[in-house]
């Protein structure tokens, strides 16, 4: 038999403070679907209980290796999944986009350190949280154009939702970010010394009170200066190119500016995938007229046509090859070239697949 502790999610209230651990540090925490039911299991059971005032999100470290709140969703079982017509791929992100639901709409006090790797699914649940907790060690992205994927999990809404035009930037460009840049892009609302992290959690537990009183209070008090943002200086730069109209006009207008921020620029959106590049623009630029619920919807159609509009040429199936399958970094993109990718090849991903009655997310509100 399994011991509790081999568990993927690990589950305990420390009087009422309910506290959940990702528990696959040697995958850096990366979500499964059985991690993404458990997770959804006990915030209801939560939710419900009265005795529990405030939740806490956090992840399993490895000792001597890098931390990681939650590395992502587990692309290699995306990528045997849809080869193979494994239902259960389509499970996955309806649950999880159900779960990012969850977390965002919870009805009491939610806290999440994000201490190291924090990127995809694991921002999708972190972005949800009352309280986004980061430290020194936090590296914040959403990289998913990197595998011919779009930043999905309410990506488009909280992308959509930073200031000016760096969500365009985030979304297309998938950086990594520290604590400064995270606080200055509003995907982290406080920064606390890793080394402090312990007790932080004890004065959560110390101070949370059976109503959640206590619990917003209890982390202030472990504020720390995160440093300059190394964003600051590019923000101008940023503003202006990626308030293009499209693509090509972005791509114009970073080859038109001045110095190495912008050529570095040019450089990592060339090796992105042109069409998954334009569909993430038009996703982050829906999402601003969008509810939540409405965006997680529109995200969920277009995740599907990720592996089954192009039968044989999925741009995420590909992207996945080449980063995590056969590891030769050198994903044939189709198309190659930002000139051909059109408006109708963009539009398609976001036709619904399902009727309104039928979509699997129709009833978030």
């Amino acid at each position: 038999m399994s011991s509790p502790d081999s568990l993927p999610v690990l589950a305990e209230r420390r009087r009422h403070l309910g506290i959940l651990t990702l528990n696959r540090p040697k995958a850096l925490n990366a979500l499964s679907l059985e991690m993404i039911r458990l997770v959804t299991t006990q915030l209801l059971a939560w939710r419900a209980d009265p005795q529990v005032g405030a939740v806490l999100l956090r992840g399993a470290h490895r000792e001597g290796k890098a931390p990681a709140f939650c590395a992502g969703g587990d692309i290699r079982y995306f990528h045997a999944a849809a080869l193979s017509g494994d239902p259960t791929l389509e499970d996955f992100f309806s649950e999880e986009y159900a779960l990012n639901h969850l977390i965002h709409n919870f009805g009491k006090p939610t806290f999440v350190l994000m201490d190291g790797i924090t990127m995809g699914g694991g921002m999708g649940l972190a972005q949800g949280c009352a309280m986004r907790i980061v430290t020194e060690r936090g590296l914040l992205a959403m990289p998913e154009t990197n595998i011919g994927l779009f930043p999905d999990v309410g990506g488009g809404w909280f992308l959509a939702r930073t200031p000016g035009h760096l969500g365009e930037f985030l979304g297309l460009a998938g950086p990594t970010l520290g604590a400064a840049d995270a606080l200055a892009v509003d995907w982290a609302d406080i920064c606390v010394p890793a080394e402090r992290l312990d007790a932080l959690v004890q004065a959560l537990v110390d101070g949370t009170a059976v109503d959640g009183v206590g619990a917003l209070s209890a982390v202030n008090a472990f504020a720390a200066d995160a440093g300059p943002s190394s964003l600051a200086e590019q923000r101008d730069l940023i503003d202006r190119a990626f308030a293009a109209p499209d693509l090509h006009g972005i791509v114009a207008a970073l080859a038109a500016e001045p110095g190495p921020v912008a050529r570095g620029l040019l450089e990592v959106l060339s090796d992105r995938s042109p069409l998954m590049m334009a569909v993430t623009l038009e996703q982050i630029r829906r999402a601003r007229t969008l509810t939540l619920a409405d965006d997680l919807r529109m995200e969920r159609g277009v995740v599907r046509h990720c592996f089954h509009l192009r039968p044989g040429a999925s741009e995420t199936l590909e992207g996945i090859r080449a980063l995590a399958v056969d590891k030769d970094r050198a994903p044939r993109w189709n198309p190659a070239a930002i000139a051909d990718v059109d408006t109708a090849m963009v539009d398609a991903f976001f036709v619904s697949p399902w009727p309104a009655h039928a979509h699997p997310l129709r009833d978030l509100v």
